[in-house]
Parts: C-alpha cells; structure tokens; sequence
C-alpha cells in the first residue's frame, strides 16, 4: 500500500489538473460568514467552503470520471465502460462517456433519487437497477466479465484519486492559509486523493474525514489498520454508502488522514437545513456532512483555526430534499 501511494506527487496532480483544463469548472470558493450560520460554527474559526456541488454532472466525480475515460484505449473505448454507483459516480461516469463516445452502463440501486436514475439516461447510459449498492458492486462485476467493458470504480483506482487531488490543489490556490481541511467519506476515493494533495501541498494541515454512522466502512478500517467491509449500508448519505474500503484508496488515507469522525442522518439533515436557509443551497446529504462535522464532532478541536470545508455535490430532487429535511 505504501508502494502505491508513491504515485501520487505533485507532478502526477499537475498533469491531471491540465487534463482537466477546459474540461471541467473551477468550482468557487465561499467565505462561510453568513448570518444564522457563523454562529454555530467552531469558535473564533474562519470557515471556508469549495462549491464542488457547481461541478459538471453535479459534484467532484466528474473529475476523476473524465480521467479514467481519457486514459482509454481505442479499443477499450469500443468496449464502453460500465460503474456502480449510488447516483454521482454514475452520473460523473455517464457524462464523460457521452462526451467522449463510449458506451455506458450503469449498476445502480432501485432506491436511489428518481433524479439520478433519469439524469444518467438522459446522458444515455444504460441503466441496470439493482436492488440495493451490495448488488450494484455484483452487477458491475458480472456486467464487466459477460460484456468485456471497462470497469471504471467509484474510488479505488488513480484516475479517481487523482481527479480528487485536483479538486484539492485548487482549494489550497484559493485558500491557501488553512489549517485544516473536512471532507465527506465514501469509499475513500475522496479524501484519498485530497488529503494526499492537501498534505503534499502543506505538511502542516490536519486532514478530518466525516462518515456517517450507518456507512463506516473507513473508520472501522483505520481503527483496524487494514480494509474492512460493513454487513449493511444504512444512512441517508446514498452518495457516502459504501460497503467497503479498498486497499489503494485505503492505504492513501492511512498516510494522509488525521482522523476520522462519524456523525448521525439526523447531523447531516441539520446541516442540509443550515445550508439552504443560510446559503440558498439545496444540498443532498454527502453535500452536508463537512458541515455537519464542523459542527459536531470537530467542533472543539477546529476553535480558533481557519477551516476549509467541502461541499461535494447535489444530485437531489426537491422531493427528496423536502421529504429529508422535513423532519
């Protein structure tokens, strides 16, 4: 895993970053001082949010997404590809084949946001509903051996890592005097590649990494000191649902993560609420849960620093979002 890690340098970032170059939104940056919020956040801290949420295909996996495709053969782009998703990645997958003009199929389960299932057809994907993420990782598997695709994980790999990376060089450029970093845990493609940017970029910088309860796959994996699954995803994070943690992505984290947090559904629906009075914000919950660690389980340690948070994506619809935060 050490090994692996090695790849990640601030010359791989770069030329990922310029692969990128036109291809995706430098997403804005937002001084978090807004009446009703400020004062709830960590005391004496100065907070500051990426808008990955603005991203093509609605959040930072159109990053990595548009790298595993580009890093295609001829003939594996006539192959298509195919991914497992809870909504995003398929989304992010969906939409850098359509633009490149490869085939895509999609493992997702029934469950997941009407929004997401009809945006990827819309980018023409093909769409297998499974009945839950457990057998969309099954399905993705099978679809690859039986069809020869290309599979194109939703975190375990460089391309996805190091499309996370990018996302990170660019919160350092515009808020470079940070002194810690929170971002949202899925399967670890994430904060794999940004806690390893953030910690290239600035030694100093403490990296927190926020899970939900109901998928810690991460946590428990760093508490064990090896990749761990989980018997059962239960959270309303579908985008942070992860059964698993995987070696490549989990070996990142160990060297570049200080620590990770969980929080509660109930956590990530306050924070979802925050964001849209304070902010006009209508963020899923993956989106929240920076925030919600800030407020949480971070607070006391993030008083009096100057703290970066990310706002990862958005693919919800306002059903789901009213239904969430209704209670």
């Amino acid at each position: 895993m050490a090994n692996s890690s090695e790849i990640v340098d601030l010359d791989a970032i770069s030329l990922a970053e310029a692969k990128l170059a036109g291809k995706i939104i430098r997403t804005p940056v937002l001084d978090v001082r807004q009446s009703g919020l400020e004062e709830k956040l960590p005391h004496a801290s100065t907070v500051t949010m990426k808008l990955e949420l603005f991203q093509k295909a609605g959040s930072f996996k159109a990053r990595g997404a548009y790298l595993s495709i580009d890093a295609l053969s001829e003939d594996q782009r006539k192959s298509g590809v195919v991914a497992a998703s809870g909504g995003n990645h398929g989304l992010a997958v969906s939409w850098a084949a359509r633009a490149a003009g490869v085939s895509a199929k999609i493992a997702i389960p029934r469950t997941a946001d009407p929004f997401r299932i009809e945006a990827c057809e819309n980018l023409r994907a093909d769409v297998v509903l499974c009945d839950d993420i457990a057998a969309a990782f099954a399905a993705m598997e099978e679809i690859e051996t039986q069809e020869n695709r290309i599979k194109i994980h939703p975190f375990e790999g460089i391309s996805m890592t190091l499309g996370a990376a990018t996302c990170a060089k660019e919160f350092f450029e515009d808020a470079n005097d940070l002194d810690a970093v929170i971002l949202p845990v899925g399967g670890g493609g994430l904060i794999s590649g940004m806690s390893a940017a953030f910690k290239l970029l600035n030694p100093e910088i403490t990296v927190y990494g926020v899970e939900p309860f109901g998928a810690d796959a991460l946590y428990r994996s760093l508490q064990a000191g090896m990749p761990q699954s989980i018997d059962k995803v239960d959270t309303i994070a579908d985008s942070l649902g992860s059964p698993t943690a995987l070696p490549y992505s989990f070996g990142l984290a160990q060297k570049y993560v200080d620590e990770v947090v969980r929080v509660r559904d109930d956590d990530l629906r306050e924070a979802m609420t925050l964001m849209s009075q304070t902010l006009k914000l209508m963020p899923e919950p993956a989106c929240a849960a920076s925030l919600a660690g800030a407020l949480g389980p971070l607070r006391e340690q993030c008083e009096g620093q100057r703290v970066g948070l990310l706002a990862c994506g958005s693919n919800i619809g306002l059903e789901r979002f009213r239904a969430l935060t209704a209670r």
